[in-house]
């Protein structure tokens, strides 16, 4: 793909594995001058190696680091809020606090400081884009309070962001996957027997350069346009109602 003439400022969050290294070597590959944000300095480096972009390691929990770091990289086009985690160890009655907090403070509050970062300078200019990964399971009923309580926040979040930018040319895309390949069961499951039997559930998983190529498109559409949410999941993966058997119409 030829290089962008103005070559727009990206900010990604949770860049150095799964959806966010995938974005961050589309986006790179696109013409876009990256910026990748995450923990692992080693992950980091060979994203650097393989995309060209620029890695800084930080914590997204570290509210200030954040911020500074917004003011280091100066006017930031594209914001990828991709930074998330889940646990799914037990459900809200036997949760730790420790869960609970990690969670919101990972998939919420981090959020919403890296959008209240870079959307001054956006407004200035009139223009910018927040994308926010978020998930079917903050869309859909799923057995998963904490996680789905924090991708349900991402939903309104976006939504709401949506009506308070209205008139300043800044635009909010929300991208909600369902199973994609990535290490998202490593961190949420601890029992390596249970993680097993979900990832060999027999489901054919979204990739993570598939989500990327929904990011790409929603950022590459015209000005005038705004792509509100993608969903995408895998084929045989889908939420709500009973499921009966197209055979002989018994539920499963």
């Amino acid at each position: 793909m030829t290089a962008l003439s103005t070559s727009p400022v990206v900010l990604i969050t949770g860049a150095s594995s799964g959806i966010g290294a995938a974005t961050a070597t589309r986006l790179a590959g696109a013409g876009y001058r990256v910026h990748a944000v995450a923990r692992r300095r080693g992950r980091l480096d060979e994203l650097a190696a393989t995309a060209g972009c620029t890695t800084h390691v930080l914590d997204v929990r570290d509210h200030q680091a954040l911020l500074d770091l917004v003011e280091l990289i100066g006017p930031v086009d594209v914001l990828v809020n991709n930074a998330g985690l889940g646990r799914l160890d037990a459900p809200l009655a036997r949760a730790s606090l420790d869960d609970i907090t990690r969670v919101i403070d990972t998939n919420v509050t981090a959020a919403m400081v890296a959008a209240r970062a870079v959307l001054p300078a956006m407004i200035e200019r009139r223009r910018g884009h927040v994308v926010n990964i978020g998930s079917m399971a903050g869309l859909y009923p799923l057995p998963s309070a904490i996680y789905g309580t924090s991708k349900g926040a991402v939903y309104r979040l976006s939504t709401n962001l949506r009506l308070e930018l209205r008139g300043t040319g800044v635009r909010v895309t929300e991208i909600c996957p369902g199973r994609v390949s990535t290490e998202f069961y490593d961190v949420a499951i601890t029992d390596p027997h249970r993680r097993a039997d979900i990832k060999h559930s027999g489901v054919d998983e979204i990739t993570p350069e598939e989500v990327a190529d929904a990011i790409l498109y929603a950022i590459g559409v015209p000005r005038h346009v705004n792509v509100n949410r993608i969903e995408l999941q895998p084929t045989e993966q889908t939420y709500g109602g009973a499921q009966f058997d197209p055979v002989d119409d018994t539920l499963k």
